[in-house]
């Protein structure tokens, strides 16, 4: 399958304090493996295009698939189920549990997927936080690790299912430059090596020029 992820006619409205067209007629096509940033200014409908792709948004017109299925339409539980499969999520802030070492972190969302025996969830941890160069400290509680390796933590949790897509809304937000590229060097060889599909929103300039694609919102369009 070439296109992990495709959008026809994405429109969507907010009616507070008035109606206003947040996105318009917003048609996307994302290849499988492909490292796409989304940029615009703040209010341009950048993170609400996110929330409608990741399908935690229902309230829009126009169609939404993933990975070769049609999700509108879909009710909440059978969407949330989709989301534990087929896609991960990597935020600004890690939200990781504080009194959880970072092996039960990562383990989470497979243990709620019940694919797989907590053994093999645990091998599939320590897997990607190798991955990720915080194996070493898999079973310290993530409130003892620094910024930097809390968000590698995160990104692994994001892996622990092999989603389709990851999907990151300013992942490097809240680091600094030096933890900023080591993120970004993480991204990069995950979709190079691995063939892992990342669509992230970014202010980072930067960050955004070495992805593979830029797309550019403005006004609630695809510029």
């Amino acid at each position: 399958m070439e296109y992990v992820l495709k959008t026809k006619g994405i429109t969507k409205y907010f009616y507070e304090p008035e109606k206003f067209k947040v996105l318009n007629d917003i048609s996307l096509e994302v290849k499988h493996g492909e490292f796409l940033s989304l940029v615009g200014k703040s209010g341009c409908g950048k993170s609400t295009l996110m929330y409608v792709l990741s399908t935690m948004d229902t309230d829009y017109e126009g169609e939404l698939e993933i990975a070769g299925e049609c999700l509108t339409g879909k009710d909440l539980n059978y969407l949330a189920d989709f989301r534990n499969k087929h896609i991960g999520f990597i935020f600004q802030f890690h939200y990781l549990l504080p009194e959880f070492t970072a092996l039960q972190n990562v383990m989470i969302p497979a243990m709620k997927r019940g694919k797989y025996s907590r053994q093999e969830v645990q091998e599939r941890a320590y897997e990607k936080l190798s991955i990720l160069g915080v194996k070493d400290q898999a079973l310290k509680v993530t409130s003892k690790l620094s910024g930097g390796q809390q968000q590698r933590v995160a990104i692994a949790r994001a892996l622990i299912n092999d989603p389709d897509i990851i999907m990151g809304d300013e992942p490097t937000g809240n680091l600094d430059s030096y933890n900023t590229q080591l993120v970004f060097d993480i991204l990069t060889e995950l979709t190079h090596t691995y063939k892992q599909t990342i669509i992230a929103v970014t202010h980072d300039e930067e960050f955004a020029r070495k992805s593979d694609r830029v797309v550019e919102m403005s006004d609630g369009k695809i510029v």
